[in-house]
């Protein structure tokens, strides 16, 4: 007698499982190449639609990104089907990361057959290649029904010093290329398909893992890293051929360069500061008053460091002025006071027009015709031939305020590992506590104070000669312009606090939108609030944060291994120092 054995539903199920995850993903590889192979239909019958994507068999305009997201798509499905050579692109698991890159393929994609139906007045003006577009870039959303990926994180294979050097500067490098082309786009359109495609992208290479271990590599060669970021960054200008976007750059190095000074202030120390863009204004009047300006009312002309140094005193003092007194309150009456401080000093300056005060700043005229800086001959303002390239003025004052960037990088780097740092820290965290154990509160918060106010008065001196003229309307609390007070703490908040890459990050999108999408223009303050609502929700430590920071807000969340893994080295504020 033979006794046959027959297998248990329960060791046929994890093959069952296993095969149907196999499949889903050939389907969105499939879905992916689609995707790829519809760029290459005509998507409109006219060229009315910026980019021309009439053209079949030339990608142009929307249809490049979709290709690039289709590729993404493509690869990285491969990739979880287990295809050699690829496995290094998935180390935390494909499923998360692949439904991230989905959402960018379908999202750029049909934006794109949206927007063409917008600016035609119909649908009818989409040729079928854009519908099969749309239908194909839709394929790949299978990825949700791919089931979470629990297997742990693969250990990273052991690279030779001289590759992994090379990983962090071909990472910086395509990072270059990348934010040059969103800065370099011509129409909105192609711009917020830039921007759909490049969040989708990094929130997929952030699920993948991806981001992790290039966080592990730069804190491994942390010189190699600054030194990379230093050159992809001085290396802009020489990739633009007139100063258009560079103008662009050189006010998102202000604002980000004012942005880190008030992440000293909000993000180490917890002050919440609704005045600070009144520091950059004192900055930048005191530049514009001993520049030599002829509407200036002092004829003094200083040389270009003693104005850089006179603007960062003066905004330091006026830090220590403002600070001394107020600095003894705590949460709001802190924020009501330094929101009064911001605007007494726009009234101010517009009442110093010689009627209703000294004729100091010109009212609201202000104070035009500021000179251009000039530093041992060299004239910012004049173009200059550099490596055979030729720089135009914009493009001088990028590289001068890119130095000014690193130097408050290097001071926040230094303040935030430094025992005064620990102090600001500790005031955040539990005031009561941190003057408990010794430490002297209001001398920390009032240091905090005044050297964020010293580094906006150095932006703003710069900032004086690039704008060439200084009116009390730029510094505002908020406003359609940045950099105002809103704008700069929504910038920290939304990069993420204490840390410094973020406020980085979150000044050039901040900067960057409004400048690009003309049509938001009378919706700008409308759609931020909305974006920090949002923000605020779904990841209140900012787009960069480190894993102290996520654990403290997401404790107890089933939270995906490969999102901790974020850069930065502070924390946000603190819900009790909120």
């Amino acid at each position: 007698m033979t006794t046959q054995t027959s297998p248990t539903a329960g060791s046929t199920a994890p093959a069952d499982a296993e095969s149907r995850a196999r499949m889903l993903r050939m389907v969105v590889a499939a879905g992916g190449i689609a995707t790829v192979i519809s760029t290459f239909l005509a998507w409109t019958y006219t060229d009315e639609f910026p980019g021309d994507l009439t053209v079949y068999g030339y990608p142009a305009g929307l249809q490049i990104l979709s290709l690039v997201a289709g590729l993404l798509v493509t690869v990285f499905a491969l990739a979880g089907l287990g295809v050699k050579g690829l496995g290094w692109l998935v180390p935390a698991g494909s499923a998360r990361a692949l439904r991230m890159l989905a959402l960018g393929a379908f999202g750029t994609t049909g934006y794109t057959i949206v927007a063409i139906a917008y600016n035609l007045d119909g649908l009818v003006n989409v040729e079928p290649g854009g519908f099969v577009a749309l239908v194909v870039s839709a394929v790949p959303l299978a990825a949700f029904a791919l089931p979470d990926d629990t297997r742990q994180v693969a250990r990273p294979r052991e690279l030779p010093s001289w590759a992994e050097i090379l990983i962090i500067v071909g990472v910086f490098a395509l990072g270059l290329y990348v934010i040059t082309y969103g800065i370099d786009t011509e129409y909105a359109e192609l711009f917020t398909g830039y921007l759909i495609l490049v969040g989708f992208a990094m929130a997929g290479l952030n699920k993948a893992g991806l981001s992790a271990r290039l966080s592990a590599l730069t804190a491994r060669y942390r010189q190699i890293t600054v030194i990379s970021a230093f050159a992809a960054a001085a290396a802009f200008p020489f990739t633009q051929n007139t100063d258009t976007y560079t103008l662009i750059a050189v006010n998102i190095l202000i604002f980000a360069t004012v942005a880190l000074g008030l992440n000293i202030v909000v993000g180490l120390a917890g002050l919440l500061d609704l005045g600070y863009v009144a520091f950059l204004g004192v900055g930048a009047y005191t530049a514009a008053l001993v520049s030599g300006s002829t509407a200036s009312a002092f004829d003094v002309h200083f040389p270009f460091w003693a104005a850089v140094i006179t603007g960062g005193v003066v905004s330091l003092v006026f830090g220590v002025i403002i600070g001394a007194p107020t600095l003894r309150l705590r949460g709001d009456y802190l924020a009501i006071v330094t929101l009064g401080f911001g605007e007494i000093f726009r009234i101010a300056m517009l009442n110093l027009d010689g009627d209703s005060g000294p004729d100091i700043t010109n009212g609201p005229n202000g104070i035009p015709n500021i000179p251009d800086l000039e530093f041992f001959g060299f004239n910012f303002g004049e173009p200059h031939n550099v490596l055979g390239f030729e720089l135009g003025s914009y493009a001088n004052y990028y590289l001068l305020m890119l130095l000014v960037t690193v130097v408050v990088v290097m001071v926040f780097k230094r303040a935030e590992d430094s025992r005064m740092g620990r102090a600001w820290v500790a005031i955040r965290e539990d005031e009561t506590a941190a003057t408990a154990m010794g430490i002297n509160g209001f001398r920390v918060k009032l240091i905090a104070f005044a050297l964020g106010a010293f580094l906006a008065g150095l932006a703003g001196t710069v900032q004086a000669h690039v704008q060439h003229t200084v009116v009390p309307e730029m510094y505002q609390f908020a406003g359609p312009v940045p950099p105002n007070s809103a704008f700069l703490l929504a910038a920290v908040i939304l990069g993420g606090m204490g840390t410094v890459s973020g406020p980085l990050l979150g000044a050039a999108l901040l900067y960057m939108i409004p400048a690009k999408l003309d049509f938001l223009a009378d919706y700008q303050l409308l759609g931020f609030g909305i974006a920090l609502i949002l923000l605020m929700r779904f990841r209140p430590e900012g787009l960069i944060a480190n894993r102290r920071a996520q654990l403290e807000y997401h404790e107890g969340d089933d939270s995906d291994p490969s999102d901790q893994g974020g850069s930065g080295s502070g924390v946000g504020l603190s819900k009790a120092g909120a």
